[in-house]
């Protein structure tokens, strides 16, 4: 079973968009990921501000800095 995934960004931010577009292959056969927009929290935006897009494990807490292709997700994920 996969783990349920954050993936941390924000609108307008290209990188976000392509990141996601890397983990769609993965949703499609059962990844969950919740988008979290870092611009809903002063928190978030300083913590992941400069480095967005980042994938966070829910279960562990680990998280995957961009860049990143779906053959690392899915060693992360493991």
């Amino acid at each position: 079973m996969l783990p349920e995934c954050q993936l941390f960004g924000t609108l307008g931010c290209h990188l976000c968009e392509v990141a996601e577009a890397v983990l769609m292959p993965l949703v499609d056969h059962g990844l969950l990921v919740e988008l979290v927009d870092i611009a809903d929290s002063e928190a978030l935006f300083e913590a992941y501000g400069l480095r967005i897009p980042v994938l966070r494990r829910v279960d562990t807490g680990a998280e995957l800095d961009w860049p990143f292709e779906v053959e690392q997700v899915v060693t992360f994920l493991r």
